[in-house]
Order: C-alpha cells, then structure tokens, then sequence
C-alpha cells in the first residue's frame, strides 16, 4: 500500500486488538508519523513520550504540516483537528501502523532473529540462504532494509526502525512480490511493542548477555524483552502457503544450546516448535571439524536428519554459531535443503563493520568490528588471536605468534557497568588496549576513561606498557598502528558500520573504517581519506572531555 492511498480512520481502530474510543471521527488517513516534520497532509499524527523529548509538545508543529488526526496520551481540547487519548500510544502504534498497511505480514514468512551480540550477521546469513534457495526474499536489519534490488539505510545508531516504519517495509515487499523476510529486533523494540504486529514465523535467539541494563534495570527484565520474540509466535495467525496450499506455516523457535544464562528459560518458555544449536554434542545442530583460519571457517554440520560441510568467509568460533543458527532456522523451519542452505552461507562475503579487514598494504591486520558489549568484545578479540601469525620463519622472533591490539570505548549515558566490564575483557584476552571515546554524549569523556582504566588495572593491566588512554578516537587509531609490528591483529571495535558519533548533543559524521583507512595511509605514507573530524581532535574544546 503506497502512501498515495488512504484509509478511513474508523476502519483502522476496527482491526487493532484494542477498546474502540468512543468516539471516531469520520476521517481518511493517507500516512503516519510520530515526528511532527514527517507529517504531510491527511497523516495521523501520534504523539509520545520519549527519552528527551514529547511529541505532545509538537501537536501544535504536526497540525500546522497538515496531520488530519491527533493520537495522545494526554487530556487535551482545544485543537482545530480530532484527538484521540489513548492509554499507550507507543503500544497502539503498532497495530494502527500494520492496520494503515492492510497487515503485510500475514501476506510473509517472517523470520524473527533477536540476540544481544550476532543478530545483524545471523539476519544476512539467513536472507543469504533464502536467496540461494531461490526464495523471493526481503530484510530489515538495524543496518538496513533490503526490498529487492533497493536498500534504504535505517539510520545512525541502530535500533530496530519505529513500528511504522517496519509495517512500511513490510508493505513495501508485498508490493515487490517478496514471500519471506527476514526481520532483525532488539530488545529495545521489543520493550516498545514496535514488532507486536510482525506475525513472526520463526524465532532466532543467539544469546543474551550483559548489555543495556540501563534501560531494562535488570538481566532478567533484558531476558524477558527478548523473550517476547517467543511469545509472538503464539499470537501468530495461519497464513496462506506461497504456493496456495492449505493453511500451515507452523512455528519454530530457535536457540543457542551454548548460551548457558538463557539456554534453560528460553527452553522452557517456547511454547511452540522448538530446537537448538550449539558448539557442544548435546545440541540438536552441531558443529564437528572446525577449522578456522584467517580467510574464513570450515566445519561439518551435523544433526539427526543431515551432515553437510559448510565454509564461511566469517572469520572466529562465534560465527560458526552464528551460522548454525541461520542453518537452523532456514532447514527445520522452512524445509529448505541443507546443501543449498550451505551454499548460501559461503555466498555471505562479509557485513560492513562487523570484522571488516581494512588492507592498504601494511604487513599487519587491520579490523573495524561493531563489537560493543563485554561478550561480543570477547568472541572478537578471540577471533581476532586466530588472526595472528607468525612475523617470520626466519630472524628474531622467529615462531612467535603476533599480538592482539584493542581499540575501544564505551557510550555516555549508557550502560556504566559496561565500562569496566569491557577493560577488564580487554585486559584479560588483548595483549595492548588503547581506551578512546565511543558517544560520549554529554558525559564527561576523562570520566568514562578513568572507569575504564580502573577495569584495566584490576586486572592487572599497567597504564603506558600494556594499556594506555588516548580520547580522540582518530588519534588512538594511530598510536594502535605504531604499536603495530609484522603478524599482529589491530581491531578497532565499538563503532562498526554506524556513520556518526555523538559528542555533547551533536551527532558528527564518523566512520571507523575511512578512519582506519586515514590512519593506516598516514602510517604507510601513502595517499588516503581525511580522517573525519571529531571535536576532541581540538584540544581547545576541553568541554567533551568534562574538564
């Protein structure tokens, strides 16, 4: 449905699974926004509460652009077009968006992956195997949405798009004659109902560990937001078989066997078809034969029905469960064969930003990863230590494997517990830290440093041999690549493939990988990109650093 379109107001409050207001007025909506400038004529404007800001304080902005219907959750009169107060507009959202869409994803297979660490690259391995298998297929990931042959960025910081959007998406691939898709969420918008109306298909978890606790307050509150994704697939309708057969499309939910916090409550709270993967022999999907290497990984993949060898460009253990995963959500879930799903795993080339190697000629490994928590820091500076090679067969040194070199910080206003986690991670698996900024929004950055390097030095780091401070990330890209020797690993994590980076309340273009290429041509002395400039490259500007 194209936002040429329209659909009367009292149609779209008919088919979402809430108390009609007492009153509807008689309208037609042709869009739906929830930030007033996105507002065009005849749109329902939907005002919430958010972080900083509150819609109902731009009611009057989205009238002014033309909104036909307000939607609050306040007391309000007095406004020249009808307001609708609701309980929860953030939830309603969700289903007054699918119902504005005429419900796309009852017209989808949806395939639902969800994870602390892993999800963005298990979604592209599965959309890899659904386009091997000949699947028309489609996916919304926090990186971007693929609907055929165009790709739309879903934003600067990743999160999954607001429900809107993804009901916008979904219609959108209906439109283009998709059948599957594949939808990456998180745990935030799962806590914002902004995936109620998805009518997921298949559930993939790859694990849950320490992450975002400032907004849930607790691991088990985090547990449960992603164990939503389960819960959804009971809510699912029957949908029609592509091929026109009988109702069927039965649910599957899918687990890390491996991921020893989650594996026992997400078990037992399936009520569904369920399964697991995992590295270990009790698993359901298992991995034997691994080999790893610094061009990719090789192993068998092995289970009751099937043993199928599988390669991957993917490089570390991590991505070996990643990809059983996607195998497993793809061969039991939706028949798919496993030679065939193995071939659309070794089709994946690589994700931007997640051990993305940046090679200008230098005689080490230079790497952007998105790792961004203490766990998903710990799968990449292991894989990261597979990397390392030997600096000569001949000379000093001789058989002696290379370093591991960390670059890393840690967001302001976030997860603080995060901070001294991630030191200590750092301090334990790299053999040289390089602490920098990563958003320090508006934190001080010498603080969020400082609790850093206390997680350091617990851990027996030593401040100036193995471990050292730099605030400006560009300069700490350079001091890790003088660092450097022939046969280290330099891994540059944190940031990935995000396109900005957040000091004070400013959002300044940055991307880890034009600022690795910057460094690495200045390192050589070669021509190169600039490095992008943040604020802390002034040492003038003392306020980002709090001082």
């Amino acid at each position: 449905m194209s936002n040429n379109n329209t659909k009367s107001l009292q149609q779209i409050f008919s088919e979402i699974p809430f108390p009609l207001p007492s009153k509807l007025p008689d309208a037609q909506i042709s869009g739906i926004a929830i930030n007033s400038r996105a507002v065009k004529p005849g749109y329902l404007f939907v005002a919430m509460q958010g972080g900083t800001m509150d819609g109902h304080d731009f009611i009057q902005n989205a009238i002014d652009n033309g909104a036909a219907v307000v939607v609050g959750d306040r007391d309000l009169d007095g406004l020249s077009v009808p307001y609708i107060r609701l309980e929860n507009p953030r939830q309603a959202l969700t289903w007054l968006a699918g119902s504005f869409y005429n419900w796309p994803a009852r017209k989808l297979t949806v395939i639902g992956v969800t994870g602390t660490d892993g999800k963005t690259t298990t979604s592209n391995l599965i959309y890899k195997i659904l386009i091997a298998a000949g699947i028309k297929a489609g996916m919304i990931s926090t990186v971007n949405a693929v609907i055929g042959d165009e790709v739309l960025d879903t934003g600067f910081h990743v999160t999954t798009p607001d429900a809107h959007d993804v009901q916008n998406y979904l219609a959108k691939m209906v439109d283009a004659g998709l059948t599957h898709v594949v939808l990456e969420t998180t745990s935030h918008g799962w806590a914002q109902y902004r995936v109620d109306a998805c009518e997921f298909d298949i559930g993939v978890v790859t694990n849950i560990t320490h992450e975002h606790m400032d907004q849930h307050g607790s691991y088990e509150n985090y547990r449960a937001a992603k164990a939503r994704l389960f819960s959804s697939l009971e809510w699912t309708r029957a949908k029609p078989h592509p091929q026109g057969a009988v109702p069927g499309n039965p649910r599957l939910g899918v687990i890390n066997r491996d991921d020893v916090k989650s594996f026992s409550f997400l078990n037992d709270h399936i009520k569904v078809n369920r399964i697991n993967y995992g590295l270990g022999e009790e698993a359901d999907v298992r991995a034997e034969d691994i080999e790893y290497s610094s061009t990719g990984i090789k192993f068998t993949v092995v289970s009751k029905d099937f043993r199928v060898g599988a390669s991957s460009n993917l490089v570390g253990a991590y991505n070996v469960s990643n990809c059983l995963a996607a195998l497993t959500a793809t061969i039991y879930g939706l028949g798919i064969d496993p030679q065939v799903a193995a071939q659309g795993i070794a089709a994946l080339e690589g994700i931007p930003g997640r051990m993305e190697k940046i090679s200008m000629g230098q005689n080490f490994i230079a790497i952007v990863d998105f790792a961004h928590t203490p766990n998903a820091l710990k799968v990449a500076l292991e894989a990261g230590r597979t990397l390392t090679t030997n600096p000569s067969p001949s000379g000093r040194g001789a058989g002696v494997r290379g370093r591991v070199i960390s670059v890393f910080g840690s967001a302001g206003l976030r997860d603080k517990e995060k901070r001294r986690m991630m030191a200590e991670t750092s301090a334990e698996l790299a053999d040289l830290t390089v602490l920098t900024a990563e958003d320090p929004r508006t934190e001080s950055l010498v603080g969020i440093l400082e609790e850093m390097a206390a997680g350091a030095r617990s851990r027996g780091g030593r401040e100036g041999e193995t471990f050292w401070r730099v605030a400006d990330r560009g300069e700490a890209i350079k001091f890790a690549l003088r660092l450097a020797r022939k046969g280290d690993v330099v891994l540059s994590c944190g940031k990935g493939h995000e396109q900005s980076m957040c000091f004070g309340r400013t959002e300044y273009l940055w991307d880890d990988r034009t600022a690795m290429k910057a460094a690495l041509a200045e390192f050589l002395g070669m021509d190169g990109p600039k490095m992008p400039y943040l604020p802390s490259q002034n040492k003038m500007e003392e306020e980002w650093l709090g001082e």
